[in-house]
């Protein structure tokens, strides 16, 4: 659930922070307040556009920040899997910074990408506007909601429709890219017999180019490790004041006393220690230089098999090992060419094989779709009823075609719908008005609750068209919805606001002479103050009042049930 939301200098807001609550969370406040403000800022949060136009004026940053409080399993694995940052009890910190001409996007003080936190908001919350019940009209939205509703018999069947699919397009692929005449195969062939034999003929060795740089960078600079090692060996060697002869006279000079003092054998053993090291050191640089030299013929080698080996790699792969794989490659098309009637028959006939299968699954894909549709229709026809839908007919009308055939089957789906006796089913993009379509989706989340991961779903402008007993209708719709889910509510209905279990006051002030935008939240005497502003007119008489706590009363009862 979404626990608060911090917005500091965005628009009209100068810094406030909100609560919510488990169940119906309800915004209220005068038209021009800035409610639409908080809902934008939760959308900023969650990766929306934004532009330095949204910063409050005389500030240099608008900050939002979201506090998610997560406890079902599914969505914290989900989450886990992007490799966010999440803390033990399920905490998630979701922090959107916006400056001028960037901004900086984090979870749990992580940077992270606009793309991961649309990811992450896929989890976490569902924003309802008025574009989402647009959506409604689409039929790919009304597959995926049918889908939604049919369960996870048919999500195991669709993965495997998903990956016949692409194997059948696979296939099609390769059937398309080789169809070719004669003359085209021959000039593949014989280009393929000379990059075979280019290959071939190099007799590439896995890791020998890194080796042939190691010995071109030894014998490229073979003067200088010959000088510099034999001055090396001089300054430790035991003649000329080298190391070894000083070490020689310091071990001379410790025993003259080591006598005198049992404490200095200490002494003398670690000067012997350190002039054994030294005389092996001075073995192994005499044994090195005794090999050592420039040997102009190697390095005339080395680098004529370097030139081969890069001149290779410039054309089949960035190494030996890229090269390799390339010829492997070579040869299967060889083969495919030399037996190219065999192959093409092959391709075809696993093209028939994997289209036989993929209509099989199309197939039963639709057959658990038809069975949900009905289902679902016969649900949402009752939950509309619910919505003041008093004599609606409700459809779901399946299509199937093979000529639609994709990775989610061969299906269309039509929602279809009749608001009045007597009048033929329509799709809804025919008949449904703006009002008609939130309480559809409103009916439809209420369906798919117990389906439905996500815990926090936001409804914008649910009371767009309704008023009197219509609006009571959704009231007590959303009371049965935020039983279920975290509701969190903008409206200037007193029907729905009267059903809250939190209800927010946002309202727009003066602080030192400029406009601010509030929020806050109110208990229950104050909201049955807010329930009077939105029921009365210029003034609100005590009938007001009591209309107002009537109202409260009715909306706990109706949560009874």
């Amino acid at each position: 659930m979404l626990v608060s939301l911090h917005v500091k200098n965005l628009a009209l807001i100068d810094e406030t922070e909100v609560y919510f609550g488990n169940g119906l969370n309800i915004m209220t406040g005068e038209t021009g307040a800035g409610k639409s403000i908080i809902i934008g800022s939760v959308n900023l949060a969650l990766g929306a556009k934004a532009d330095r136009e949204m910063i409050r004026t005389g500030a240099d940053y608008a900050l939002v920040e979201l506090v998610f409080q997560v406890e079902k399993e599914e969505q914290l694995a989900r989450i886990r899997q992007m490799e966010l940052p999440i803390e033990d009890d399920g905490t998630i910190i979701l922090q959107r910074r916006i400056m001028a001409g960037k901004s900086i996007c984090k979870v749990g003080g992580e940077t992270v990408s606009a793309k991961q936190v649309k990811a992450l908001a896929e989890i976490l919350i569902d924003i309802h506007g008025q574009h989402e019940h647009q959506s409604l009209l689409s039929s790919a939205k009304q597959l995926e909601i049918l889908d939604d509703y049919s369960g996870e018999s048919l999500f195991e069947k669709k993965k495997l429709l998903k990956d016949c699919y692409e194997q059948y397009k696979e296939v099609e692929k390769q059937l398309l890219s080789n169809d070719m005449d004669e003359e085209t195969r021959k000039r593949e062939v014989s280009l393929a017999e000379f990059e075979a034999a280019e290959i071939e003929e190099a007799k590439l060795i896995p890791g020998e180019d890194e080796d042939l740089q190691k010995s071109y960078q030894k014998l490229i600079n073979g003067q200088k490790i010959q000088e510099a090692m034999s001055i090396s060996h001089q300054m430790s060697g035991y003649d000329n004041g080298g190391a070894g002869d000083a070490i020689g006279r310091a071990i001379k000079e410790i025993r003259s006393i080591v006598s005198f003092d049992e404490a200095l054998q200490e002494f003398e053993k670690q000067l012997l220690d350190i002039d054994s090291l030294l005389n092996d050191y001075n073995r192994a640089a005499a044994d090195y230089l005794s090999e050592a030299g420039f040997d102009a013929k190697l390095l005339n080698q080395v680098e004529k098999r370097l030139d081969v080996i890069n001149h290779l790699k410039s054309k089949y792969g960035n190494s030996i090992e890229d090269i390799l794989e390339y010829y492997e490659k070579l040869q299967e098309k060889l083969e495919m060419y030399q037996n190219y009637d065999e192959y093409r028959q092959k391709l075809q006939q696993k093209e028939n094989e994997l289209k036989t299968e993929l209509l099989k699954l199309c197939d039963e894909v639709s057959s658990i779709r038809k069975s949900s549709a009905a289902s679902l229709a016969d649900s949402m026809k009752k939950a509309l009823v619910d919505l003041n839908f008093i004599d609606v007919e409700f459809e779901i009308r399946l299509d199937s075609s093979e000529d639609r055939i994709g990775a989610d089957g061969y299906d269309r789906t039509d929602f279809m719908i009749s608001t009045n006796p007597g009048e033929e089913l329509r799709a809804l993009s025919q008949v449904a008005s703006g009002g008609e379509l939130s309480r559809i989706m409103l009916a439809l989340k209420t369906v798919l609750a117990d389906k439905d991961e996500i815990e926090t779903l936001i409804f914008d402008e649910i009371d767009t068209g309704i008023s009197g007993k219509t609006a009571w209708k959704v009231s007590e719709k959303m009371g049965i919805l935020g039983q279920k889910h975290q509701l969190i509510c903008i409206t200037h209905l007193p029907q729905i606001a009267a059903m809250a279990d939190t209800h927010l006051l946002i309202e727009k002030t003066l602080k030192d002479e400029r406009t601010i935008t509030q929020i806050y939240e109110l208990d229950e005497n104050k909201s049955i103050e807010e329930l009077a502003r939105m029921l009365g007119g210029a003034e609100i008489t005590e009938n007001v009042i009591n209309n107002a706590k009537e109202m409260k009363d009715l909306a706990a009862k109706s949560k009874q049930y």
